[in-house]
C-alpha cells in the first residue's frame, strides 16, 4: 500500500496492541497486523473462548486476559506491551442485550479516555503512523438526514450512538491536550466471517442451510454495508495516516437497502425467493432516518482509498471461509 500513508509493511516488526482481538472486528485487525508482520499483543475478556478463535483465524499474537474497563488493568497492559501504535476495538452496545447505562459509559466513553492517558508520553520515536486508532460509529450521527460528513451536526437517538460520539469527542480531546496522535474510525453496517448469530447474513446462511423461510422486514431502510476485511485494511490503513485527532468515516460510500442486501445474498446462498419473507417484520424505528451515501472525503484524503469489496463478493467470501473452518473442525 503506497501513497498519502506510506507504505503498509511499516508495520513489520511494530509491536501492535489490539483491545478486543477475539470480537468480530477486532480478529480481522490481528489476523491483517500479522500478515504484515506485526508483533500483536491481543488482550481479550477471557483467554479460552478467545484461543479458540485465533486458531480459526490463524492468529498467533500473545493473548493478553485483562478487564480493560478497570483503568488500573488498562494502564498495566499498555505498559507491559508498550505498543507503538493501539486499535480499540472494545465497544458496547451493538449487541441489542447489552443494555446498561454504567457499562456503555465506561466502555464506549471512559475506555477510551484512560487509553489516551496511558498512551501519552510512551511514544516510539521509529513508528511514523497514529498511536491509537479508535472505532467508532455512523451512529453517532443519529437521525439528521443529508449527506453524512464528519463536521455535520450529530444527533443521535440511541443510547449507543451517544456513547459512541461522546467516545469519540473524548478522543479528540484528550488526545489533543496530552499530543497522542489519535483517529476515530466511524464504522456502519459490517459484514462477514465472525459476525454475531442473529444478524442479518448469518440469519439468511442458517435459513439457506436448512431450508427454512427467514422473516425479515419489508427492508426499504438504506446501508452502507461493508466487508469486514475491508474494515480492518482501512484501520491500519488509517494508522499510518498523518492528522490532528478527529474523526473518519470508514464506509463505502454506497448505499443499498436491506432488501438489496438480502435479496443478493439469496442468489449467491441459492435461497429460494419465496423464502424471504420480507415485511413479516416490523422495522425499527431507529433505522428509520433517511441520508445521503455517507461521505468518503476525508478517509479518500488521508489514506488514498475507499473500501472496494462489492455485495456478492463479500458474501461469497464470507461463504468460502465458513465452509473452510467447518471443514477444518470435522477433520
Amino acid at each position: 500500500m503506497s501513497g498519502a500513508t506510506g507504505d503498509r509493511s511499516c508495520y513489520a516488526g511494530i509491536r501492535a496492541l489490539v483491545l478486543g482481538a477475539a470480537g468480530f472486528i477486532g480478529r480481522w485487525v490481528a489476523r491483517a497486523l500479522e500478515e504484515q508482520g506485526a508483533e500483536t499483543r491481543l488482550v481479550v475478556i477471557e483467554r479460552r473462548s478467545a484461543e479458540r478463535v485465533f486458531r480459526e483465524y490463524g492468529i498467533q499474537g500473545a493473548v493478553v486476559e485483562s478487564d480493560i474497563g478497570d483503568p488500573a488493568s488498562l494502564r498495566r497492559v499498555v505498559e507491559e506491551a508498550g505498543p507503538a501504535i493501539t486499535f480499540n476495538l472494545a465497544g458496547y452496545g451493538v449487541n441489542r442485550a447489552e443494555r446498561d447505562e454504567r457499562t456503555f459509559y465506561a466502555i464506549n466513553v471512559a475506555l477510551v479516555e484512560h487509553l489516551c492517558e496511558a498512551l501519552a508520553g510512551r511514544r516510539n520515536s521509529d513508528w511514523p503512523g497514529m498511536e491509537l486508532v479508535h472505532t467508532g460509529s455512523i451512529a453517532e450521527y443519529g437521525p439528521i438526514g443529508g449527506d453524512l460528513r464528519e463536521d455535520s451536526p450529530a444527533r443521535p437517538a440511541t443510547m449507543y450512538g451517544k456513547s459512541k460520539l461522546a467516545g469519540t469527542r473524548a478522543l479528540v480531546k484528550s488526545a489533543s491536550e496530552r499530543s497522542v496522535r489519535a483517529v476515530a474510525a466511524r464504522l456502519a453496517t459490517i459484514y462477514g466471517p465472525g459476525e454475531h448469530a442473529g444478524r442479518l447474513l448469518p440469519s439468511l446462511m442458517e435459513a439457506a442451510r436448512t431450508g427454512a423461510p427467514v422473516e425479515l422486514s419489508a427492508g426499504a431502510q438504506k446501508r452502507d454495508f461493508t466487508y469486514v476485511e475491508d474494515v480492518a485494511e482501512g484501520l491500519l490503513r488509517l494508522g499510518l495516516a498523518s492528522a490532528e485527532p478527529q474523526a473518519v468515516n470508514l464506509v463505502t460510500g454506497r448505499l443499498a437497502t436491506v432488501r438489496e442486501f438480502a435479496e443478493t445474498a439469496g442468489a449467491v446462498l441459492g435461497i429460494p425467493a419465496s423464502n424471504l419473507k420480507f415485511g413479516a417484520l416490523p422495522t425499527r424505528r431507529e433505522e428509520e432516518a433517511e441520508h445521503l451515501p455517507i461521505s468518503t472525503g476525508r478517509l479518500r484524503r488521508l489514506t488514498r482509498w475507499t473500501p472496494g469489496t462489492g455485495m456478492a463478493e463479500g458474501i461469497r467470501r464470507t461463504v468460502s471461509f465458513v465452509n473452510r473452518s467447518s471443514a477444518k473442525e470435522s477433520q
